[in-house]
């Protein structure tokens, strides 16, 4: 991955799309700070369509019944507490 000045990139941008598609994205600095990367839209929709935890876990198909019951631990007096 290749850091890029914004002025550079600018000016070059043609040639900073085509090396995006070519799969060589590019960072983009802003006095001398990472601002952004520049990828394919193919790239951008690949790691844009992984689904959430979330979702992951909405899609679990099993039964409520099929996840043990974690044992309990009795609760923790809190430092302090009961004075």
């Amino acid at each position: 991955m290749k850091d890029l000045p914004l002025k550079d990139a600018k000016a070059t941008l043609s040639a900073v799309v085509d090396r995006a598609v070519a799969g060589e994205p590019t960072v983009i600095t802003r006095h001398g700070r990472k601002e952004a990367v520049l990828i394919s839209f193919e790239e951008w929709q690949r790691i844009s369509a992984v689904p959430s935890f979330a979702d992951l876990l909405l899609a679990f198909p099993g039964e409520p019944g099929d996840i043990p019951e974690r044992a309990r631990k009795p609760a923790r007096a809190l430092p302090g507490a009961g004075r």
